[in-house]
């Protein structure tokens, strides 16, 4: 199996024969470095291990070998006939040719661990491209995320605009009543100020029927009658056009408010979904 380090903090190895990935996270990067050079010593150690099997077998296979082809030369040399040679040269035999099967065994899984490590080596090949691939999309995902993070914070910094303009409009609103409240003030002074008008109106009349030798001063009363009645007009002419800007004010204010409302939704729902951005991105690290 071979180690390798997908991230800084991060590695992982695969085996074949269970079909299952590895993976471990460490603290720090020397940590996973250390980690990787153990791992590799092992593999190193193990590696060594087998070559040496390897020879081991080699060696007895090659010395029972000579053993075998020797062993008749000294046998016919000393004895000297078929019959000890026979008897002599039998059971030499058989233990060369267990030997010999059990080294052609030896060979067969050696062979047989060989196409296993190539298919382990070619499954790893095949998964760190694959966690590669996987990890190139996070990285596309993370970058996704960040982009629609900026997005929704530019929207949110617009938010926040439009409710400081509808904050300076509230204060405007708030003007505009105090407005209405003096002008409302101001039409009941008018008003007091016409009945007045109106009393002293009555006086001069009834001063002209009680006193009819004061004709002249009976005219010039006519004429300030006339003046008060054009006053008179003009001030209610005032007062009904104050009393239409106050319904306009009023009607102002109640638009204002409808508008100021439907934001407020709006923004509440534009939070929502900053929240949930906000815990998915924390889910993506949680699970990254």
């Amino acid at each position: 199996m071979t180690f390798t380090k997908t991230s800084q903090k991060f590695g992982q190895w695969a085996d074949s024969r269970a079909n299952t990935v590895f993976g471990l996270g460490f603290g720090s990067e020397q940590q996973l470095a250390k980690f990787a050079e153990k791992f590799q010593e092992v593999k190193e150690a193990a590696r060594l291990a087998r070559e040496k099997s390897q020879e081991k077998a080699e060696t007895s296979s090659n010395h029972s070998q000579e053993s075998g082809r020797d062993t008749p030369s000294r046998a016919s040399s000393v004895n000297g006939t078929d019959d000890e040679k026979a008897s002599h040269g039998g059971p030499v035999d058989l233990e060369l040719k267990c030997e010999n099967d059990k080294l052609k065994v030896a060979l067969a899984q050696s062979s047989s661990n060989v196409k296993k490590w190539e298919t382990e080596l070619q499954t790893l090949r095949d998964s760190n491209a694959r966690l590669s691939s996987a990890l190139q999309e996070s990285s596309a995902s993370v970058e996704q995320w960040k982009k629609q993070f900026l997005t929704c914070k530019e929207e949110n910094d617009q938010l926040r605009n439009k409710i400081e303009e509808l904050e300076a409009q509230c204060e405007e609103i708030n003007k505009e009543k105090e407005r209405n409240l003096q002008l409302s003030q101001r039409l009941q002074e008018l008003e007091i100020e016409l009945q007045e008008k109106d009393l002293e109106l009555e006086d001069l009349r009834k001063q002209g029927e009680i006193i009819p030798q004061l004709m002249s001063e009976c005219e010039s009363v006519t004429e300030k009658l006339e003046a008060a009645e054009i006053k008179n007009k003009e001030l209610e002419e005032r007062v009904r056009t104050l009393k239409t800007d106050v319904e306009e004010s009023k009607h102002r204010h109640g638009h204002l408010k409808m508008e100021l409302k439907q934001f407020l939704e709006v923004l509440d729902v534009k939070i929502d979904d900053l929240h949930e951005f906000r815990h998915g991105l924390s889910k993506l690290g949680i699970d990254s």
